[in-house]
């Protein structure tokens, strides 16, 4: 027979899990310096550059 589990606690341990990866993706997102955010704004903008350059004219 198999193991015999309690729902809440695999439930509450689902949600649990979820809310650590939103948070993880939260640090990522928000938890930048200026600096870091000024870095990666500039490197966007150069590589949007770089894509728009070498864009072929119909």
């Amino acid at each position: 027979m198999g193991d015999v589990i309690n729902l809440n606690q695999f439930r509450k341990g689902r949600a649990k899990a979820a809310k650590t990866q939103e948070a993880d993706a939260n640090r990522r997102k928000f938890g930048r310096t200026k600096a870091e955010k000024a870095v990666e704004e500039s490197e966007d903008a150069r590589r949007k550059a770089l894509l728009d350059g070498a864009k072929l004219e119909e």
